[in-house]
């Protein structure tokens, strides 16, 4: 069965590209990282696509007057190439809801809280302000509202005594790094697929791609 061609696209240092492309080295994976795009041009995950000798392009936001003309260049792209899955890792753009629309189903996102608790940006000192008591993140289908699709999977961890935003980031990041192959291959596999806002497993699925107890809670 051929694998499914997967688009990653970054705007920093690509460290869930990197488990992506760790993943598919396993030639059971049922995907494989077709293609890389950077929105910056130094973004140092990139290195990471020249390493593993896959294609990548810069489509540099700041050449364009406009988000949609942005999101055009990018859906071109990814059309050229004809990838199955969109994956963003680390992509600090905020996609149209057209661009969105073309690829329902087929874009993917991974957020370092569990969702929908702290969408947005600066997520960890947040989470440390708040007190909380269990951290995570969460895997999901992209829709037109920021951090707001179809769950696929989440994995969460404690938030200990001393933690600051660096260290919760470090331990949530290492569950990062196993829940977004683990959801890709579910979806690959068709076990995980879009129904409406829902994202239903095959019956043989008893875990949403790892929603893991943090250990001592």
């Amino acid at each position: 069965m051929a694998r499914a061609k997967l688009a990653v696209l970054i705007s920093g240092r690509g460290s869930n590209l990197q488990s992506l492309i760790d993943a598919a080295v396993d030639a059971g994976f049922p995907a494989e990282v077709s293609l890389v795009i950077s929105n910056r041009p130094k973004a140092e995950g990139l290195k990471h696509a020249t390493k593993a000798g896959i294609h990548q392009l810069v489509i540099d936001h700041k050449d364009f007057q406009t988000r949609e003309d942005f999101d055009d260049a990018l859906n071109d792209a990814l059309r050229a190439t004809k990838v199955d899955y969109v994956c963003l890792a680390g992509f600090m753009r905020m996609l149209t809801p057209k661009f969105v629309n073309d690829w329902r189903g087929r874009l993917i996102n991974i957020h370092p809280s569990l969702l929908p608790a702290f969408k947005g940006l600066h997520v960890h000192e947040r989470m440390i302000d708040a007190g909380i008591k269990i951290a995570g993140c969460s895997v999901h289908f992209v829709s037109a509202e920021v951090d707001a699709g179809p769950i696929i999977g989440q994995a969460a961890v404690p938030v200990l005594p001393g933690d600051d935003a660096d260290t919760l980031a470090a331990r949530i990041l290492e569950q990062e790094h196993k829940l977004y192959p683990a959801c890709v291959k579910l979806i690959a596999e068709n076990k995980a697929r879009l129904s409406g806002a829902v994202v239903p497993f095959d019956s043989s699925i008893t875990a949403a791609g790892a929603l893991s107890n943090p250990p001592g809670v």
